[in-house]
Order: C-alpha cells, then sequence, then structure tokens
C-alpha cells in the first residue's frame, strides 16, 4: 500500500475489528511510511474525538480505523473518503461476521467502486467467502497456508477436567511454568473473577475486555508487553492482533463460542519461529466442541491429567477412539473425520 501510494494518487483505509488492533497496525504503518512522507491517523473509540479530528485536518493518506468510530467521522463529515483507492479489512472473517457487517456496508456506499480491496485473516469461513464476492470484482484468493492451520512450533494440550477445579488446575500451571501467559475467558464476568484469583495466589495479572476503558486495555496490553504483568487474562477481544514476543503458553479456561476463534487465540504464542504451547480446560459436556476443533485443526488434541493434582479432578475418559482420515467431499477438497470419546 505505501509503495503503490507514494508513486500515484489515492489514499489508504484499513478496517480492524478491535482497537488493540488498529493501534498495533498504525504503530508499524507508521514506521514504513513517515519516510515516503505519508502521514496516517488511527480512528478507534474510546479515544478523544478532538486529536483525531486534528489529525484528520493534517490530510492523511492511510487511515487505519475501527468500523464505528470511522462512522461517527463520516456522519459528523470530518473525514472524506472519495480518495480512497485502496481498502484493507483485517481479520476479515470478524469484520464481515454478522455484528460488523452492516457497518461495514455503510462505509463502503462512500468509497469509489472502482479501488483496491484485500480481505487478511486466518480462517476464512465459506459464508465470509460468499459475503466478500459483494465487495470484489474477480477476486483472488492466496493462501499462505490452508484456512485454519496452527503454527508449526506449537504443541497443544487438552485437559478434561470438573468446571469447579479449573482454578486449582489454572494455578499449578502457572507454577509450573516460567514464562509470559495468556488466559481466556469467554465472558468479561469470568475475566475479572480468574484476574482475582490469579492475584491471589501470588502472580501479577492484568485483565482485557470490553468493560475496561481504552486507557486501561492499554495499560495491561503494555505492562504485558514489558514484563509488569505475567499473566494476561482476557476474553476474544484479545485473540487477535496481540503481538507480544515471547509469550510462553496459552490457556483457554473456556473454549470458545466461536470454534474458528481458537486457532486465533492459540496464535498468541509461537510466532515468528518461537516454540509455544497451547492448553485447553473442557468439561464432559463440551466433546462436540473438541470434536469441531479437532476438525478445523484437522488433527487430535492429546489429553492429559496434571500429576500433581488429584485424580478425582479429572473426569475419568474411555479409551481413545479416533478415526481421524482425509475424506474427498464431492467438489475435490480434503474433509476430515474425527470422532473421539470423553
Amino acid at each position: 500500500m505505501v509503495q503503490l501510494l507514494a508513486q500515484k494518487k489515492g489514499n489508504g483505509l484499513v478496517l480492524a475489528p478491535t482497537r488493540e488492533l488498529a493501534i498495533q497496525i498504525d504503530e508499524a504503518c507508521k514506521g514504513i511510511a513517515y519516510p515516503f512522507g505519508i502521514k496516517t491517523a488511527c480512528l478507534i473509540g474510546g479515544a478523544s474525538m478532538g486529536e483525531q479530528i486534528r489529525d484528520l485536518r493534517k490530510h492523511p493518506r492511510i487511515i487505519i480505523a475501527t468500523p464505528g468510530r470511522l462512522n461517527d467521522h463520516i456522519n459528523r463529515r470530518n473525514v472524506n473518503m472519495r480518495d480512497v483507492t485502496m481498502l484493507v479489512l483485517d481479520e476479515a472473517d470478524r469484520m464481515l461476521d454478522m455484528g460488523f457487517a452492516p457497518q461495514i456496508d455503510e462505509i463502503i456506499q462512500y468509497i469509489p467502486r472502482e479501488r483496491h480491496t484485500m480481505l487478511f485473516s486466518a480462517t476464512m469461513p465459506r459464508n465470509v467467502m460468499e459475503m466478500a464476492s459483494r465487495y470484489m470484482k474477480l477476486p483472488i484468493s492466496i493462501e499462505v497456508a490452508p484456512s485454519g492451520t496452527t503454527a508449526d512450533n506449537i504443541t497443544q494440550e487438552l485437559f478434561i477436567i470438573k468446571r469447579e477445579t479449573k482454578l486449582k488446575v489454572l494455578g499449578k500451571l502457572i507454577s509450573q511454568y516460567h514464562g509470559a501467559i495468556i488466559v481466556f475467558s469467554r465472558t468479561k464476568h469470568d475475566a475479572k473473577r480468574i484476574t482475582r484469583s490469579i492475584r491471589d495466589m501470588g502472580y501479577r495479572a492484568a485483565e482485557i475486555h470490553s468493560d475496561r476503558s481504552l486507557n486501561q486495555r492499554r495499560e495491561a496490553l503494555e505492562g504485558f508487553r514489558v514484563g509488569k504483568y505475567r499473566v494476561l487474562v482476557a476474553t476474544d477481544i484479545a485473540a487477535r492482533g496481540i503481538d507480544v514476543t515471547g509469550i510462553e503458553l496459552v490457556i483457554n479456561y473456556d473454549l470458545p463460542d466461536d470454534i474458528e476463534n481458537y486457532v486465533h487465540r492459540i496464535g498468541r504464542t509461537a510466532r515468528a519461529g518461537h516454540k509455544g504451547h497451547a492448553i485447553s480446560f473442557a468439561t464432559p459436556d463440551q466433546s462436540h466442541n473438541v470434536r469441531d476443533i479437532e476438525k478445523l485443526i484437522r488433527a487430535p488434541l492429546p489429553i492429559s491429567k496434571h500429576p500433581e493434582i488429584s485424580q478425582e479432578a479429572f473426569i475419568p475418559s474411555t479409551p481413545k477412539s479416533y478415526s481421524f482420515r482425509p475424506r474427498r467431499s464431492s467438489g475435490g477438497r480434503r474433509r476430515y473425520n474425527s470422532f473421539r470419546k470423553f
């Protein structure tokens, strides 16, 4: 984008689903764009509208934004989309789901039809591809790896445990590992509760979820990045875009509601060639969720038990039964069957 904009007229627009990801993209973009004399502006909710208006008056050629805040600026006529020649939707599957699609539709009404549109994501379900075709003419799909592919250097484990013993197992795991850890919960209420429990165990922990202000979320993420906090507890708001080097372990305290987010969550570790580990907690009634995850990543999740915890905390599992083999669909693509008994 920077290379093309340096050679010809036009502006670039990058849309991201979360504030943290938009900030991260803007920081990376500045380092590339400024040597070419290209200014950027980051438009996100929770930040000062006045400061953003001042940035827009400097005529930035690249705007990085979350959809809601960009629509606010468009409706107030603070920004003109007529000169946008390149549109990027980062984490496109999230951007085009039912929650974001109306906002994206509204923004695209103000962008010229003749433009270059790009979508990026680690997972791209078929329904999202169908949705994306509305915004693109003769689209080309480029796969660095098949959708749902996990990092080469990541190892995974599954703990089948009783719900009431999750905190006890979590405490043992935090004491066992010595590097940075991200713990994912399903709800913001659980994130608050888990954070308090980890602090009561004597560990430095911070939380990121939708109830936290932008400044609180930035402080938590920056504190985690520099080592002030060893454990970051987050909802899926942090499953994408958190690029912190050296995260040793990802713990899925709760399995994600959206199975696609499993790949994004564990992708916070084993980045840029480093090794990483991911551990997931599942209760006996979640066998179907585990099967869906295995189909997505095309691999079984090894079941483990922690040696320092009474086996009564774990759910006895029948011998694992796998039938894990590719089969051809009518369209010629490979599909996978995975069967498991808990």
